[in-house]
């Protein structure tokens, strides 16, 4: 069998993304990515001194793995060609959310995209709380979190979201407030900026899955198409 044929673009991409030098860590599996999608690499040329620039800020493993999620999932949705990606649209630095998305030219919905920090339901907890305060309210926000260590599958985040409903409607102030909120009614309108959640892992032989919960709540609701097309991309299954 004949050896693939990398594209003369991609190691071009990838000098630039590391200053000349080897994508370091995890990084690395950019370049296969590139060489696999002219979409990926169309979306990452227009993007290369801001993505360059956060290659370098990534020093240390975990961030290299938060920026490898980050890119990963980019690389899985750039693979439907029904959804499109602008990244870092309210601008570098600012605290938005990671990419802007849209599906079939509807809606643009915004993607944040993060890794689990801490274990079990408790690090999904911390997780999700700490990314309510970037979320912009003028669009439907969608949070993808990335599980490293999942066993048979990721965590429903069903179950997190209700724990944390229901701690708020106990009025659990002192628990909001050591968990960065003013207290419970803070989290009672913050949550009002999530339209889903996405818990997603691509560490089991290979697969990639994803478990999905829609907030019913939601001052924007996320389209149920784009919801479907998002999970499916994400979990290896067709929408």
């Amino acid at each position: 069998m004949p050896p693939t044929r990398v594209p003369a673009a991609v190691p071009i991409l990838v000098a630039h993304l590391g200053d000349g030098a080897a994508l370091p860590g995890p990084l690395a599996d950019l370049g296969d990515w590139l060489a696999g999608s002219s979409r990926l690499r169309a979306f990452v040329d227009a993007h290369r001194d801001k993505i360059r620039k956060k290659v370098r800020g990534a020093t240390s493993e975990g961030a290299r793995l938060d920026l490898w999620a980050e890119f990963r999932v980019a690389t899985r949705l750039l693979a439907d060609r029904r959804i499109d990606l602008a990244f870092e649209a309210y601008g570098a630095g600012n605290r938005g959310p990671d990419y802007t998305a849209t599906y079939r030219a509807g809606r643009p919905f915004n993607l944040e995209v993060t890794r689990r920090h801490g274990p079990a339901a408790d690090g999904l907890e911390r997780t999700i709380l700490g990314k309510l305060r970037q979320l912009p309210p003028s669009r439907a926000n969608v949070l993808v979190v990335a599980v490293d260590d999942a066993v048979d599958a990721p965590p429903d985040p069903l179950a997190t979201m209700r724990a944390l409903r229901a701690r708020a409607d106990r009025h659990d102030d002192a628990w909001f407030a050591a968990h960065g909120f003013a207290d419970a009614s803070t989290f009672h309108h913050g949550v009002l900026r999530l339209s889903a959640v996405i818990v997603w892992t691509e560490h089991l032989g290979g697969r990639s899955l994803a478990v999905a919960w829609s907030n019913p709540g939601a001052r924007i609701a996320l389209e149920p198409a784009a919801m479907r097309a998002v999970v499916a991309a994400l979990g290896d299954a067709a929408a």
